[in-house]
């Protein structure tokens, strides 16, 4: 006796249809699962045995043989609990089997027959509109991510029910929505606004360059001085997601399992604030079978790293190739994995250990011998990867007690958004650059172009405030950006002479 069912597997960030193929012979009792299962597909066989019976089905007796195909690529998660069932009652008899190939079926089982909520099921049902597969079966928990693509979703929280649909006897009906309506209506949404933020002009002005051209950014203050506050700001200045963006971020925290299970999609651009203690393989991703790390969940967002040199020096360094290629490949023995991972990286730290080095309303207690090795815990090859490193000082009482007087971040993005048009029109033939932070050194040459004034001002930067060379490309690229926040196509002086000021950790004075 044998009956197949659809079910589908994740890939990386990306889900491919797997064949569920059950044959019962009548031999010793015994029940395999072949077709590079890992551990969690290896138990499925007890929890489908016991789901089956106390589901109130008969649970055949005899060799049962289950193939997950193909069977040369490795399958994990409690995801194939569910088509493993209803492949076996359809092989034993127990359910008509003529409808089983129209739906891609997916879903953790409970001893008692319940379904539970399973990881991936966006890429899943994206995998199945990709085959032409006309509907899906998930858990009720999924059902909103799942029914955003364009198949019918249907519902379920036991296995009964499954049956049920599958022998047309259920009253389920497919649950869909419209994916541009639910887009739109997340855009309605709020973050915190930069109106409330007292004082900080300075850097409210540098965190408006750095979202208009997705530049990087390390702001340098004292405790308490509003770094956090900026930085959880900075998102509401950012342009919004497009609906690519939108569906290529959820696939990802759909994969990761992070989720909510009332959010259809993501339309906020995402703000991921790991901890100082997490692991290189926390950061960039890893594990034995390779999972997104906190880079790719800040996709299209924002990776935000408070206290950057408490961060151990072999977790920063793992960020040089995300920064560098907006993708981060994770190699193992049995597999090499790439997910996405183009995201803006704002980071935080103390001028010194204490703190208060330069504070003008405390006293430093570090020497300077404690000041350098505080910094030196942060490499050049990182810091030539931030384009702006700017002072964040303390907040006067008289700026904190009196009204707020900043701008709303709906003006601050307005300004934004036409910025990135600029940026998108200059860069429409030139695949993978959409913004300045992302030009080489021949597209600096080719769209960075500075007058004799502008040579002039760049040059005695570089010799009277003892800029590094490194500096040199970044300040171009952010002249770039302000000149196009002013819409101005010529870079002008004050352009570069502004950029200069971005600068902090290439001056001498800082060494």
């Amino acid at each position: 006796m044998y009956a197949s069912a659809k079910s589908a597997a994740v890939l990386g960030v990306d889900a491919y249809i797997v064949d569920v193929e059950v044959d019962i012979a009548h031999r010793v009792p015994a029940f395999y699962v072949v077709g590079l299962p890992d551990n969690a597909v290896k138990e499925s066989r007890e929890r489908v045995m016991s789901a089956i019976k106390n589901s109130g089905y008969p649970f055949p007796q005899g060799r049962i043989t289950v193939n997950l195909a193909p069977a040369d690529i490795r399958k994990e998660g409690s995801a194939f609990d569910l088509p493993i069932a209803i492949a076996i009652l359809a092989a034993a008899g127990s359910i008509a089997v003529d409808g089983i190939g129209k739906f891609v079926i997916a879903g953790e089982l409970g001893l008692d027959g319940a379904i539970s909520k399973i990881r991936g099921i966006l890429p899943i049902a994206l995998a199945a509109k990709k085959e032409g597969i006309p509907a899906v079966i998930v858990p009720k928990d999924n059902i909103k991510e799942a029914s955003i693509v364009g198949v019918d979703a249907y519902p379920v929280e036991t296995l009964r029910d499954v049956v049920e649909i599958l022998e047309g006897k259920s009253l389920i009906s497919p649950f869909r929505l419209n994916i541009k309506d639910v887009f739109e209506m997340g855009q309605l949404s709020k973050y915190y606004d930069f109106s409330d933020v007292r004082g900080q002009e300075h850097a409210k002005r540098a965190l408006e360059i750095a979202a208009a051209g997705a530049h990087n950014i390390l702001m340098i203050g004292p405790p308490g001085a509003g770094k956090t506050m900026l930085a959880r700001r900075f998102p509401g200045i950012l342009p919004p997601m497009t609906l690519e963006e939108a569906l290529e971020t959820t696939k990802i925290h759909s994969v990761a399992g992070v989720l909510p299970s009332d959010t259809a999609l993501l339309t906020e651009r995402p703000f991921r604030a790991p901890h100082h203690t997490i692991s290189y393989a926390g950061l960039v991703g890893g594990g034995a079978y390779p999972r997104p790390g906190e880079v790719s969940l800040a996709h299209n967002g924002v990776l935000f790293l408070d206290e950057l040199p408490e961060f151990q020096r072999n977790v920063l360094e793992v960020l040089r190739q995300p920064l560098e290629d907006g993708v981060v490949t994770i190699s193992r023995a049995a597999i090499t994995l790439s997910f996405p991972a183009k995201f803006t990286l704002m980071a935080a730290m103390n001028p010194c250990p204490c703190g208060y080095f330069g504070d003008p309303y405390h006293q430093c207690t570090c020497t300077l011998t404690q000041v350098k090795k505080y910094r030196a815990k942060i490499s050049g090859p990182l810091l030539d990867r931030i384009d702006m490193h700017i002072e964040v000082p303390s907040v006067p009482y008289k700026k904190l007690a009196g009204e707020p007087t900043g701008e709303s971040s709906e003006k601050i993005r307005a300004r934004v958004v036409e910025a990135r048009f600029i940026q998108q029109h200059r860069f429409k033939d030139i695949k993978g650059v959409y913004a300045n932070a992302h030009m080489n050194t021949k597209l600096i040459r080719k769209f960075c172009k500075l007058d004799s004034d502008g040579e002039e001002i760049l040059k005695l930067a570089m010799t009277k405030l003892g800029l590094s060379a490194r500096a040199y490309d970044r300040i171009l690229k952010l002249s770039r950006t302000i000149a196009d926040l002013e819409h101005s196509d010529e870079i002008k002086p004050h352009h570069v002479a502004e950029a200069v000021q971005y600068r902090s950790l290439d001056r001498e004075l800082w060494a």
